[in-house]
């Protein structure tokens, strides 16, 4: 178990990657810690996106591994790297027009993952309906709405908290605080920054370097499909 031999959550190393005849990512290596938030930055087009796929399995690796928790994941199914405890916040947010926010969060939910010695692999508080209604009280008032009542904010946290019900031991956000208005936006960073200090290992992407910069332990910058130095 990560937490206890010092293995660390994630590991990438030096992964290439691309579409068709197209090469999108040339080496590209990061490291997650337990308990770290970690930012992967960059302009539009850079590799972001395309790095975040290879971890959740949506994109066949080439060249490199991806490791998490030590084991080797490259090129896992997607739904076989979801139970290992990888949840995405997708581009777009993805909300079912035909669900409520109720219907969301409960459909999705799941146990938090256990070793095989039985200890709990998460946060030490479990996420629960109640538990994500705190962190996000606007979910609470809007419960019977469905998803396409709800603002693009609204349609965020909705997605957060969606992912938070299964208990991840990492919480990918793929371009967290795209198309918000910059109030909502301060509302999903100070989210973010609570699911730190309960110790919430997190990778995020995005490009406000200054709110990722206040919360991120790591900052990785990507450009041309390569780690900036």
């Amino acid at each position: 178990m990560s937490q206890s031999t010092g293995t660390p959550l994630l590991e990438v190393r030096n992964i290439e990657a691309g579409y068709g005849a197209s090469q999108v990512l040339f080496g590209v290596s990061l490291t997650i810690e337990p308990h770290q938030v970690v930012s992967l930055m960059g302009r539009n087009g850079m590799g972001k996106s395309t790095a975040i796929k290879c971890i959740t399995g949506a994109l066949p690796v080439r060249n490199g591994q991806i490791l998490f928790e030590g084991q080797d994941i490259t090129n896992w199914p997607v739904d076989a790297i979801s139970r290992l405890g990888i949840a995405l916040v997708p581009e777009g947010r993805q909300c079912f027009p035909n669900l409520t926010v109720r219907e969301h969060l409960v459909a999705f939910a799941r146990p938090p993952v256990q070793s095989q010695k039985g200890e709990l692999l998460t946060q030490a508080a479990p996420w629960n309906l109640d538990r994500i209604y705190e962190l996000f009280p606007r979910l609470k008032e809007r419960e019977h709405h469905m998803g396409n009542q709800l603002s693009g904010g609204e349609q965020q946290m909705l997605a957060i908290g969606r992912a938070l019900s299964t208990n991840p031991k990492l919480l990918i956000l793929d371009e967290a605080t795209e198309g918000l208005a910059p109030v909502v936006r301060e509302e999903i960073w100070k989210c973010l920054n609570n699911l730190k200090n309960f110790g919430q290992p997190i990778l995020i992407v995005d490009k406000f370097f200054r709110n990722i910069e206040k919360i991120s332990n790591t900052n990785y910058l990507v450009e041309k499909g390569k780690l900036k130095s």
